[in-house]
């Protein structure tokens, strides 16, 4: 398990965090395809907190996108390093998630963030934020749909419906067991977002979430448990 520090010079102000998103924004790629589904590695990464102890723990645990195998993970803890504020909550994580990702022994491959990519209300959520800090394909599978607007997708798995702001698509809801509530996704960085359906199709064989998503959850639950006892 790695120990992480906040960064020097990490944004402390809603302020110095919006200019932050702004600048960085400017430098994502959406006209790569990505890569194809169930080739190389996709890695999963989540967090956890204790916010009274002022702890965050994050994992990253990558697998073979073709058998869905754990091929490895790594763990990293620190302090949290930005407050809560809806639309920031990267800058709550991406230190702690960068430093899992870097002790990794392997590369990631394309990485799954639980959350957001364009899907954000200033089109930057963590994973648009964490793919352009490591130059990553990443993509945002979310729980819930945010602020954006969406018709209900048809019962099957595998339907889908836009995701929007206005007229505009952000993402898509994707039905990933038959009847079951959708997950919505969009697109981080260096993936377009119909191989981000499929990839996510690919990571859900028998549950609503992805196996990246679930397997990171387990994992930075049990590190936070193991760093801050009972």
């Amino acid at each position: 398990m790695t120990t992480v520090r906040v960064p020097a010079g990490w944004p402390a102000t809603e302020e110095q965090a919006r200019a932050v998103q702004d600048e960085l924004r400017g430098r994502m790629v959406h006209d790569e395809p990505g890569p194809p589904p169930a080739t190389g590695r996709v890695t999963g990464v989540d967090v956890a907190y204790d916010d009274e102890r002022d702890v965050v723990a994050a994992a990253a645990v990558v697998l073979d996108a073709a058998s869905l195998d754990v091929v490895a993970e790594a763990t990293a803890v620190g302090r949290i390093s930005f407050p809560y504020v809806p639309g920031l909550l990267a800058f709550r994580e991406i230190p702690t998630v960068l430093a899992a990702l870097d002790a990794l022994p392997c590369p990631p491959g394309l990485v799954v963030c639980d959350g957001y990519g364009l899907a954000h209300p200033r089109r930057f959520g963590l994973a648009s934020h964490l793919g352009v800090l490591t130059g990553l394909p990443t993509i945002g599978v979310a729980k819930n749909p945010f602020t954006f607007a969406h018709a209900e997708p048809g019962r099957p798995r595998g339907s889908s419906s836009p995701l929007l702001d206005g007229a505009e698509e952000v993402g898509r809801a994707l039905r990933t067991r038959d009847g079951v509530k959708p997950v919505f996704v969009s697109v981080g960085h260096r993936v377009a977002l119909d191989t981000a359906c499929a990839h996510v199709l690919r990571l859900t064989p028998r549950y609503r979430l992805p196996e990246t998503t679930r397997r990171a959850d387990a994992l930075c639950r049990r590190a936070l448990r193991e760093t801050v006892p009972g």
